[in-house]
């Protein structure tokens, strides 16, 4: 079993305090003083594999009150650790010198594109052993190579070759990630683990602050265009969560009865049973009233919120710029007007104590659903139906985890409550993400239950890691939607490349020898295997949804009306 998690809420900054071992720095060595400081940061777990590279560190962590959970691939460990770093504030996943390394690419790279802060430790050949330049295994080009690469996707890197300078450079790596929420990477030669501090060290504390002046300025400008609005709107994005202003932000819309929206991917930043939150606004992808409200809007306050082609519909959002307070942790501008140099975390705290006199907008209708859902036991499972079964499961104890494709755009339309977390990579959107998250979710929250959403082609990429679940005793549901090949592809050109092999998914734990199995193909089924699941709390549980090739959410029918007229 993994040790138990020390919850903590990703709205929440992981603690910085110096711990006093650390104060005593000359009696620590490179790879203790890393272990240390990822405790003073909250981290409680690691993901990762082994290798030669990175052994003598790993034996280190596991003699560490940090949790080593080893995975079956260096990017599912990266998923996880991504995952875990959403629920948890910070997640860190360990791997050896390229080989791994290189393999970790591509979940670094979504976590650096969403926002997601993930320090990354690799192995690397020792100092010594590189003198005569040898063809080390492993190596691919030069000695740095694994290194350049991730400079390109964290926003900190350092090389711990120098005991006169590694110390420091944890240090500013780590408050990196923390303050920018994006990844940052370390490479540890494997002669530098032991090698102890030659001075005393004490780790910085500073935190940065933003221009006073520009602050004022931004704060008086965003007072004077609110009260100046007839049909105010706030659009609440991911960044919100990411730095714990989901709460400042929804105490602001109360007292000032703005009506709120949300984005794909910064669903679940407040609750959706809120009495002001609308609905996830997505360009021609949402309903078209809710599109029409926004879109009116002559004063939209986007706080947190990405404009990517997915949460704007593909560009098919109509947002006048002239209109817009927007303010993330990379800009805050106000109409046509930048100003720089503001913590988007100051901005936000500062907007929630203006004096504002802001006009009461009628809000929207709630959309007409079916009411509660009836069941049709012998009726064939449609992607609606399916969708509306799940609704009904959820409450405030599970997380929902939605891989790409159409499990992404039909799980925008599920209520997600206060604490029901939606993790997806509803950006970067990589297939295969959910399986491995579900891994991270379990580990950083282990008294929620992550409810997992995966097309059968993102499932066939990573699915073996469902073996880490049997292994710890993990009890995610997982639901793959089986309609033999990628169906998003299929609506924008179809061929026989959307094809494939259609496996008997649900005799997984039969191989893997744990978990539950269930096929399904009729509502009834649906209903058993669902309420067998969730009896079942000491393993997980997979379903076999078979759906029809075409059978589609409304939301990834539109998306694909919209991307076939362009491609």
């Amino acid at each position: 079993m993994a040790k138990k998690a020390t919850t903590r809420p990703a709205t929440k900054r992981p603690t910085t305090e110096v711990s006093a071992a650390v104060t005593n720095s000359t009696e620590l060595t490179i790879g203790s003083y890393l272990i240390q400081r990822l405790q003073d940061y909250g981290l409680g777990h690691v993901f990762g594999i082994p290798g030669d590279f990175v052994l003598q560190f790993y034996g280190m962590l596991q003699d560490s009150p940090i949790g080593v959970i080893g995975c079956t691939r260096e990017d599912n460990a990266g998923y996880a650790a991504d995952a875990y770093a959403r629920v948890h504030g910070l997640g860190a996943v360990c791997v050896t010198y390229c080989v791994g390394g290189l393999s970790l690419c591509n979940s670094i790279a979504g976590a650096f594109a969403e926002k997601s802060p993930i320090v990354v430790i690799s192995g690397a050949p020792g100092m010594a052993e590189r003198s005569t330049n040898p063809l080390l295994h492993h190596r691919v080009r030069d000695f740095t190579t694994q290194r350049e690469v991730f400079e390109k996707i964290t926003v900190a890197s350092a090389a711990l070759e120098d005991p006169l300078t590694a110390f420091r450079e944890i240090d500013r790596c780590l408050e990196a990630a923390v303050r920018y929420k994006r990844p940052v990477y370390l490479e540890l030669p494997r002669d530098r683990v032991h090698t102890r501090c030659p001075y005393p060290h004490v780790p910085k504390t500073e935190q940065p602050v933003s221009n006073r002046d520009a602050l004022n300025e931004s704060l008086a400008e965003a007072q004077r265009t609110i009260n100046a609005c007839k049909k105010p709107v706030l659009v609440v994005g991911v960044e919100l969560h990411r730095f714990g202003l989901a709460d400042e932000v929804v105490k602001f819309a109360e007292r000032n009865s703005i009506p709120m929206v949300g984005t794909l991917l910064g669903k679940s930043v407040v609750s959706e049973k809120h009495p002001l939150y609308l609905g996830i606004y997505e360009g021609a992808m949402c309903r078209e009233e809710l599109r029409n409200y926004v879109e009116e809007s002559d004063c939209m306050i986007m706080l947190g919120a990405f404009l990517t082609d997915i949460d704007m519909g593909i560009f098919t959002a109509h947002l006048d710029p002239r209109k817009c307070i927007y303010a993330t942790s990379e800009e805050t501008r106000i109409s046509h007007h930048h100003f720089h140099d503001i913590l988007v975390s100051d901005f936000v705290k500062g907007l929630a104590k203006l004096d504002l006199k802001v006009a009461k907008r009628p809000l929207l209708p709630k959309p007409k659903g079916e009411g509660k859902f009836v069941l049709k036991p012998q009726a064939k499972i449609t992607n609606a139906r399916l969708f509306a079964r799940i609704n009904e499961l959820l409450d405030d104890s599970m997380v929902v985890v939605a891989d790409v494709g159409d499990c992404l755009f039909g799980a925008a339309d599920l209520t997600i409550y206060r604490k029901t977390e939606f993790i997806s990579p509803a950006y970067y959107t990589s297939m295969g993400f959910a399986i491995p998250a579900s891994i991270g979710v379990s580990v950083a929250a282990p008294d929620r239950r992550p409810i997992v959403l995966v097309g059968d082609g993102a499932f066939q990429m990573t699915c073996m890691e469902l073996s880490t679940a049997v292994r710890h005793g993990f009890n995610p549901i997982v639901i793959v939607l089986n309609n033999k090949g990628y169906t998003t592809e299929r609506f924008l050109q179809d061929g026989p490349f959307n094809d494939i092999l259609n496996w008997n998914y649900h005799r997984l734990p039969d191989l893997l020898g744990g978990g539950w199995g269930f096929e399904v193909r009729t509502e009834g089924e649906l209903d058993q295997s669902l309420n067998a699941a969730m009896a079942n709390k000491k393993a997980f549980s997979l379903l076999n949804v078979h759906l029809e090739p075409d059978d589609i959410s409304p939301a990834l029918k539109r998306l694909a009306e919209g991307l076939s007229k362009r491609l």
